[in-house]
C-alpha cells in the first residue's frame, strides 16, 4: 500500500469536492485597479488615518447598507452617498459601507462573496469577482469604501480596494483575525465583543498594532508566511453588547479610560446600530444624534461613527422567487432610509460647523 493511499484512510474524509480559484493576482489583472480608484484609495485612507490620529478633526461616517446583495441597488446609493459627501466634506468625511460577508450564529445567508446569486448555491469564484467589480465602481464614483473581513484569505482578493476595515464582535477575539488585521494595508477598527466586553477589543488592538507572522497566501496564490509590521491604524469600535449600549457619555468616557490605561489614543468610532440601536433601525439616528452632541459638549476623540443606511428603511425575507425582493431594502439586519440619512448628515454638518 503506497502513502497516497494510506493517507486516504486519514484525510479528507468529510471533505465532498474542492474548488481550484484563481490567484489575487489573476482577479486583479481581470478586474485591474484604475487610476482613478487608486486615487481615491490613497487619499481615503490618509484622510481616515488623519482622523483617528487627531491631526483632522473632522468626524467620519461610515454609511450603508448592513450586506450588498444587489450591484445596481448598491451603486444607486453609491451615487447619493458621493454627492453628499462632497456637501458636508468640510466636517465630515464619508466612507461607504460596502460589506460582502456576513458572520453567522448558526445558519443564513453568508453574504455576496459566497451566494451571489441568493438561491442557497455557493459560488465563491463568481462571489469575488463581483465583489471587486463594485468595489471598483464605488471607488471610481471616487467614494471611499469600508468592508468587514471576516475570511482571513479574502483580504488578499479585495484589499486593495478598500479604505477602512473592520474586525467584527464575533471575531475581534480571534488570534487568527488579529495577525490579519496587523498586515492590512488601511485603518481597521475592531468591535467589542458580542458580549460588550471592551477589554477584548482593546488586545485586538494591542495584537494588531505589533508586528506579527502567520501562515497565509500571497498574491500569486503560494501558502506563504506571512510577516508584518504591525498596524498602527487599528482602533475600537463601540457597538453595544448582551449588557446593553455602550454609546451614551460615561459609558463612551469610561472606554476611553481602558484605552488609556492600555497605552492607546482614547479615539475611537462608534456604531450607531447593533445593539447600540437594541437591533432596531429606528433608534440608529438617537445614538447619531447623542454622538454629535457629546462632540459638540467636547468629546472630540469620537472620531467617528457608523450607519446602516440604505435606499429604503427596513428589511425583508430573502423570498424564494426573487422577483419578488423590493428594491434598495436590505435583506439582513435593517437599515435606515436614505431622506433619513441625508437630513442626518446634513444637520450634523450644520451643528458641527456652528459648534
Amino acid at each position: 500500500m503506497t502513502a497516497e493511499t494510506t493517507s486516504g484512510l486519514t484525510s479528507d474524509l468529510r471533505v465532498v469536492s474542492t474548488e481550484k480559484l484563481p490567484t489575487p493576482d489573476e482577479l486583479a489583472s481581470q478586474i485591474p485597479l484604475t487610476e482613478t480608484a487608486r486615487d481615491t484609495i490613497i487619499n481615503g485612507r490618509s484622510q481616515v488615518q488623519d482622523i483617528l490620529s487627531g491631526k483632522d478633526s473632522r468626524l467620519l461616517v461610515v454609511a450603508g447598507p448592513c450586506s450588498v446583495h444587489d450591484e445596481k441597488a448598491a451603486l444607486d446609493y453609491a451615487d447619493r452617498l458621493v454627492k453628499l459627501a462632497d456637501e458636508v466634506k468640510d466636517q465630515i468625511c464619508v466612507v461607504m459601507r460596502v460589506y460582502f460577508e456576513k458572520p453567522r450564529t448558526i445558519l443564513g445567508w453568508k453574504g455576496l462573496i459566497y451566494d451571489p446569486n441568493l438561491n442557497g448555491e455557493i459560488s465563491i469564484k463568481e462571489g469575488l469577482e463581483r465583489a471587486r467589480k463594485i468595489l471598483l465602481a464605488v471607488n471610481e464614483k471616487g467614494l471611499p469604501a469600508g468592508a468587514e473581513f471576516l475570511d482571513p484569505i479574502v483580504p488578499a482578493y479585495l484589499a486593495d480596494l478598500v479604505t477602512w476595515s473592520s474586525i467584527g464582535a464575533r471575531t475581534t477575539e480571534s488570534q487568527t483575525h488579529r495577525q490579519m488585521a496587523s498586515g492590512l494595508s488601511m485603518p481597521v477598527g475592531f468591535k467589542n465583543a458580542t458580549s460588550g466586553s471592551i477589554d477584548i477589543a482593546v488586545n485586538g488592538i494591542r495584537a494588531a498594532r505589533a508586528s506579527q507572522a502567520f501562515i497565509g497566501i500571497d498574491t500569486s496564490g503560494q501558502t506563504s508566511v506571512v510577516n508584518t509590521a504591525g498596524n498602527s491604524s487599528a482602533h475600537l469600535v463601540l457597538r453595544g453588547g448582551e449588557d446593553g449600549p455602550n454609546y451614551e457619555a460615561a459609558q463612551v468616557a469610561n472606554a476611553q479610560k481602558i484605552l488609556t490605561d492600555a497605552g492607546l489614543q482614547p479615539r475611537l468610532v462608534v456604531d450607531c446600530s447593533h445593539a447600540n440601536a437594541g437591533k432596531k433601525h429606528e433608534n440608529e439616528h438617537i445614538v447619531f444624534e447623542s454622538l454629535i452632541s457629546q462632540r459638540l459638549e467636547g468629546n472630540t476623540d469620537i472620531a467617528g461613527c457608523m450607519l446602516e443606511s440604505f435606499i429604503s428603511p427596513g428589511n425583508q425575507t430573502l423570498p424564494e422567487n426573487l422577483d419578488d425582493l423590493e428594491y434598495g431594502v436590505s435583506i439582513t439586519d435593517a437599515c435606515i432610509g436614505w431622506d433619513e440619512t441625508a437630513e442626518l448628515l446634513s444637520r450634523a454638518a450644520k451643528q458641527l460647523a456652528s459648534g
